[in-house]
């Protein structure tokens, strides 16, 4: 039990059982005001601190002379922050009882909560919120611990530093004594909307709102909620219906809302990634998903979507790593999975040898554009046509070898489209009959098989007749 709790409890029990005769001058009533002084003190204890006030000031009118009654109310006015008429009140007591070192400190310790309130004020104008909350906590509401004004601020300052329990919690005990208090309605509203417990929201400020229907800060709270809604709500609905340009716009506007609401936020911009990568706008969808990250980065469907967008921007090894973190996170996620398993194919594919590149054509070539394309470019490539850069020239001349193995057989080229690796599957005869360029008999040098109807035109090249 703190000091001031000890004092006021023993002067209680004095006053009820050892003094009442003596604590007024008037012995005509002491029975009056020990019943005052008794009723005070039940007041006290169940915060109704105006009844309280209202018994000492009738003591007082009676002998304005009560110290004790002076000295009780400067308590009561101290913990309610009432600071000047506490003041007063000591120092009227004070003059009627000098040397009272115990008053002396209780006055003392008034200034020094009377400061502390004023710097925190200062500081929660300068926006230094956790300095100011440690002057609330640690000396104003030490000392003046019914001062509303001071619970007050320390919610707000815990809402600025984004402690939203704790300003419901603190809240909550301000409505137990007021359930009317409009301040604590509109900041424990607050708080629930920036964790989206909107619901819970906007019942905070439609209850203030029936107190006071004007109250400006209510309406432009609760009316400002209604709208964010309705937005995001026009921005699901066009989703759903396959208006994705619309509801890209509708995303937007809701964001642009409140961009300090990151609860909500995370889930606009997931939705606004998912509309943007259906747009087939990789990298639109990459910075929403980023954002969406950077407010939740354990959201498993940004990272998932991110994953996807990615794809889009041909950005295949960054595809990966965030379909493989994402599946990692959510492995009974198929399609996760599936789309880990197309990346990784994609990603494979990229670093295999384009056998269309290679040979000049489309991925849509009929089969006649495919022989045509292999000719030129055999004759053109060919060795013994390259004299002065053979060494470069065989190696063309066996991709472009290559490129007609796999492209010219229906069978290898289905395969190819659909990502398998044959490369490793390549020049070990078959196909057309087994040819080597560049050896005969079983000497070294890369397999390769070649098929042509007619042969080259204008006939063979060394070794080469009859194609």
């Amino acid at each position: 039990m703190d000091l001031f709790r000890a004092r006021d409890l023993f002067f209680h029990l004095f006053i009820l059982f050892i003094c009442q005769p003596l604590v007024s001058s008037q012995d005509a009533k002491p029975g009056n005001v020990a019943d005052l002084f008794k009723r005070v003190s039940e007041n006290i204890q169940v915060k109704r601190f105006s009844e309280a006030l209202n018994d000492l000031n009738t003591v007082l009118e009676d002998d304005p002379n009560h110290s004790e009654a002076y000295l009780r109310r400067a308590s009561v006015l101290r913990q309610l922050c009432r600071y000047e008429e506490s003041e007063e009140s000591y120092k009227k007591y004070l003059e009627l009882k000098p040397g009272d070192s115990a008053a002396e400190k209780e006055l003392s310790q008034l200034s020094q909560a009377k400061n502390a309130l004023e710097t925190a004020l200062n500081l929660f104008d300068s926006k230094e919120y956790g300095k100011a909350l440690d002057y609330v906590d640690k000396v104003v509401l030490v000392f003046s611990s019914s001062c509303i004004k001071a619970k007050i601020l320390k919610v707000k300052l815990m809402l600025e530093l984004k402690d939203y329990s704790g300003a419901i919690s603190e809240s909550g005990f301000i409505l137990k004594e007021d359930e009317n208090n409009l301040d604590a309605l509109l900041i424990r509203g607050r708080a629930y909307y920036y964790l989206a417990d909107h619901d819970v929201a906007l019942k905070h400020y439609q209850k203030g709102l029936r107190s006071d229907p004007e109250h400006s800060e209510l309406k432009k709270t609760y009316f400002g909620l209604k709208n964010l809604l309705k937005k995001t709500k026009s921005a699901e609905d066009n989703e759903s219906k396959g208006k994705f340009r619309m509801a890209v716009e509708d995303f937007k506007a809701a964001l642009a809302m409140d961009p300090n609401h990151s609860a909500h936020n995370v889930h606009l911009y997931l939705g606004l990634c998912k509309v943007q990568i259906k747009l087939g706008r990789g990298k639109d969808a990459l910075d929403s998903c980023t954002e969406a990250l950077k407010i939740d980065e354990e959201l498993v469907e940004a990272l998932a979507q991110r994953g996807e967008a990615k794809l889009l921007t041909e950005d295949l090894e960054g595809a990966v790593q965030d379909l493989k973190e994402a599946y990692q996170k959510s492995s009974q996620d198929m399609s996760i999975r599936e789309s880990l398993m197309k990346a990784e194919r994609a990603l494979k594919m990229s670093k295999r040898k384009d056998w269309y590149k290679i040979l000049g054509i489309s991925k849509t070539a009929s089969i006649q554009e495919i022989k045509r394309a292999y000719k030129k470019l055999a004759l053109q490539w060919h060795p013994d046509k390259n004299v002065d850069n053979r060494e470069a020239a065989e190696e063309k001349f066996r991709e472009i070898a290559a490129a007609y193995e796999v492209l010219g057989d229906d069978e290898k080229r289905v395969r190819f489209d659909r990502g398998e690796d044959m490369e490793d599957n390549m020049g070990m005869g078959g196909g057309h009959g087994g040819f080597n360029p560049f050896g005969g008999g079983g000497g070294g040098g890369q397999q390769y098989t070649f098929h042509f109807e007619g042969g080259f035109p204008g006939g063979g090249f060394g070794g080469f007749d009859g194609f």
